[in-house]
């Protein structure tokens, strides 16, 4: 006789329902469609917070590769100099700020003159440019011109959404530069921290993927801030001076354009085209002739950046296709303005290195099943 009391640790089927929980489902089918349900949900969940957490995010990468641009650099000194790690991280730091002070006290004043006559010029030419398309036929307004820019805006991403304005640019600025240098000066702890977060049997894979993503980092960004000095300083030499050999005065403002030129280089593809109409429009407030030089200047400048410079130091190590380099900006400017928009090639960048490094890990993998299979006795 089944014993049914309160007590009994059997059921009249005979199952044990002794420590059977009111929650717990007994169909293996259930649990297992439960289980899924709860994989998406948190899949879900870490989506919605990453969108959340996506510009505090985006900040922690941009401290990545100013971490990597000092690394870059203490690594070049310590094949000249024998001195500890710190040493020359605090050399590469050093030099960064006397560039900066040098660029805000000696060149600033003469900068900051340019760039207060710069907006005048800017909008003369954009005026003369509507007039001579009126007088052409083309029914185009000052109304047209802004909703083409606005336009324009709104396709690479609104500015303030990742940096609110001036202050919140300098305020993400500041951060960047005060979480890569921590990252910089003793990379190793952190990625220690991030090792324990993985399991112990895919550390390996992280720290393989992790070094072959700084190697590609450092050299990526080498080419990168040799490309912007070329550029900022070889436009600055060809505009204020080059023009003198045909007989040319020089284009006003050739230290700004050199400058924006330089900076504007950061962002490969879309920072050449604003730095090219930007010249373009200045040199043609001085005449045809300093116009068509600019445009002279503009395609020089880039195409030995494009085909000699940025090849020979950076794209045979990253290799990026350069479609897929202006839509990844045109997609990360749009999710997270400017910043995502300058950040969009290093991201591309890292996401392909872990890619090709899981493909290679996964290749040997096969290779290792197809030789023990092979040396199996038939």
């Amino acid at each position: 006789m089944t014993d049914t009391s309160p007590s009994g640790s059997t059921n009249d089927k005979g199952g044990d329902t002794a420590g059977a929980s009111p929650t717990r489902i007994e169909s293996p089918k259930l649990r297992y469609e439960a289980s899924k349900a709860l994989v998406w949900g948190l899949v879900i969940g870490l989506i919605v917070l990453a969108v959340h957490l996506s510009q505090s995010l985006l900040v922690i990468f941009g401290a990545l590769v100013f971490a990597a641009m000092i690394d870059g650099g203490a690594r070049l000194l310590g094949r000249i100099l024998p001195i500890g790690r710190n040493w020359r991280v605090a050399i590469v730091l050093l030099l960064t700020v006397a560039f900066l002070l040098w660029l805000g006290y000696f060149a600033g004043s003469q900068i900051s003159q340019q760039a207060a006559e710069f907006p005048a010029i800017i909008g003369e030419q954009i005026g003369r440019l509507l007039a001579f398309l009126q007088s052409k036929g083309f029914a185009i307004g000052q109304e047209d011109v802004q909703k083409i820019a606005s336009n324009l805006v709104s396709g690479v991403g609104t500015v303030t959404k990742a940096i609110g304005g001036i202050f919140g640019g300098l305020t993400t600025a500041f951060l960047i530069a005060i979480i890569g240098i921590y990252l910089a000066i003793d990379p190793r702890v952190y990625e220690r921290g991030v090792a324990w977060m993985i399991p112990e049997g895919r550390r390996d894979a992280f720290f393989d993927t992790l070094s072959y993503q700084a190697y590609t980092m450092r050299r990526l960004l080498a080419g990168r801030l040799l490309g912007m000095g070329f550029e900022g300083f070889f436009t600055w030499i060809m505009l204020a001076f080059g023009g003198m050999i045909i007989g040319l005065e020089p284009v006003p403002m050739a230290a700004l354009l050199g400058l924006l030129t330089g900076l504007l280089a950061f962002i490969p593809n879309i920072g050449a085209i604003i730095s090219g109409v930007l010249m373009v429009l200045v040199g043609f407030s001085g005449g045809t002739e300093m116009g068509l030089y600019t445009i002279f200047v503009y395609f020089l400048v880039q195409n030995f950046d494009g085909y000699v410079l940025v090849p020979m130091i950076a794209k045979k190590t990253v290799d990026l296709a350069p479609a897929l380099v202006l839509s990844a900006q045109l997609i990360f400017g749009a999710l997270f303005g400017i910043l995502g928009l300058a950040l969009a090639d290093p991201m591309l960048a890292m996401m392909k290195v872990a890619l090709e490094r899981r493909a290679v890990r996964l290749q040997k993998g096969d290779d290792a099943r197809h030789g023990a299979m092979k040396a199996e006795p038939a």
